[in-house]
């Protein structure tokens, strides 16, 4: 039995061409840690990267590329596509996702994914400007609406040298999404926030003081942008009202970019009619300078003082109104994270607060602000739920299914 409660899952592991495809081995590893019985595909392509060789010594089981092999009286893509429980495509590359899309079977990967009648989860690998192509968001756009789910992909440095989204989704966090209970298949078939509006806010603000300075914070806006590819990939439309950041939007978000938190509560405010969740992840400045000089301030005596006002508070502004969207917000604390989170809650009248501490565990893993892991708790009126400490886009895989479930909740009681 594993953690989220699965035992003994079957699961189907494709493999197409790639340099990520090194990393399915690893993948492979992730999932029989979790009790679950891997069968290998791997086309051609594949195979000019990795050898199949490798996954029958890992799996104990034979390599499957030939379409016209056969087991028994059944044909390999049938007795494989009922076999598994779930499917993963792991490397999936551009030219994959678009045979998946027009419902080509030219091989024996194609071919059983359309014969199968599981769930088939989709990580895709690419350079950056394949998959920011329309073609390819299309694609997915068109498989996502037939319920495949797409796990990553991430961003960074790729094998080609450039840098943005593309790059293969750590083999721990596919594992734990593809395991992640009942919700990640209700996600994956369902699309739970179909036609609904998520307003999400990102990033920093950055105040200025003169034209040279500012006061700001060390938000890196990783946790909004990967909230805002689940929603999306939950079938949600996206506004995601960003600070100044360093990442590559979702190529389906509609970005607004600001600087300032006046800039941000103008557009929140803008934005916010006819939108169903509200999602407050911004480190918003709570003070700015009370005026910005026209000039480089130069260094002079030795004390500076500078007078602070109080911004708006955006996420108290939206919960004020009637009719309210679904408001969730953010306390990143560095001590009683716990009952400061609450008291953030009440104040601000929102439906959930999601909690999260700023600094290092015992480990010595950063956590919080501009870095790669998070450790959060959901704070409500009513519970509160520690969903340990993960990656950001994990953690943001389980917030989506989580927020979806309270809305649902909300508007069916």
């Amino acid at each position: 039995m594993d953690e989220h409660g699965e035992s003994n899952q079957k699961i189907l592991l494709g493999i197409t061409g790639g340099i990520a495809a090194y990393k399915s081995a690893e993948l492979v590893r992730r999932l029989q840690n979790q009790s679950c019985t891997v069968k290998v595909v791997m086309t051609a392509a594949a195979e000019k990267f990795i050898g199949a060789l490798t996954f029958q010594a890992l799996t104990g089981e034979p390599v499957y590329h030939d379409m016209y092999q056969s087991s028994g009286d059944a044909m390999e893509h049938i007795e494989l596509a009922r076999w598994a429980d779930k499917i993963i495509i792991a490397p999936a590359s551009a030219n994959f996702i678009a045979k998946l899309t027009h419902g080509l079977a030219d091989d024996l990967l194609s071919t059983l994914c359309l014969a199968a009648e599981v769930p088939i989860y989709v990580a895709p690998a690419m350079n950056q400007a394949m998959w920011k192509n329309p073609a390819t968001q299309n694609n997915i756009s068109i498989l996502q609406q037939r319920g495949i789910h797409f796990l990553g992909p991430d961003q960074g440095q790729q094998a080609c040298g450039e840098t943005g989204p593309g790059r293969l989704l750590d083999p721990q966090e596919i594992a734990a999404q593809l395991l992640t209970s009942q919700q990640s298949t209700q996600l994956t078939t369902g699309q739970r926030l179909a036609g609904k509006t998520v307003l999400i806010t990102a990033g920093p603000t950055k105040e200025a003081i003169d034209p040279v300075r500012f006061i700001s914070n060390h938000s890196s806006g990783k946790m909004a942008y990967a909230l805002a590819q689940q929603a999306l990939q939950a079938g949600a439309n996206v506004k995601l009202i960003s600070g100044p950041t360093s990442l590559t939007p979702p190529a389906k978000a509609e970005l607004h970019a600001v600087e300032s938190a006046l800039q941000m509560h103008s557009a929140v405010m803008q934005n916010i009619q006819d939108t169903d969740i509200f999602i407050a992840c911004a480190a918003v400045a709570d003070y700015r300078p009370a005026t910005v000089a026209a000039n480089k301030i130069k260094k002079q005596a030795d004390h500076l003082s500078i007078e602070m006002l109080r911004n708006p508070d955006i996420l108290t502004e939206v919960c004020a109104l009637k009719p309210k969207p679904l408001c969730i917000g953010f306390a990143a604390e560095t001590e009683n994270l716990l009952e400061n989170a609450q008291k953030k809650l009440n104040a601000k009248n929102a439906d959930l607060i999601i909690a999260n501490a700023v600094g290092k565990n015992k480990e010595g893993v950063s956590l919080g602000f501009n870095a790669e892991n998070n450790h959060a708790y959901i704070i409500s009126k009513d519970h509160c739920i520690d969903l340990g400490s993960h990656s950001k886009n994990q953690l943001a895989h389980q917030l989506i299914n989580h927020i979806a479930e309270v809305y649902e909740k909300k508007h069916t009681s």
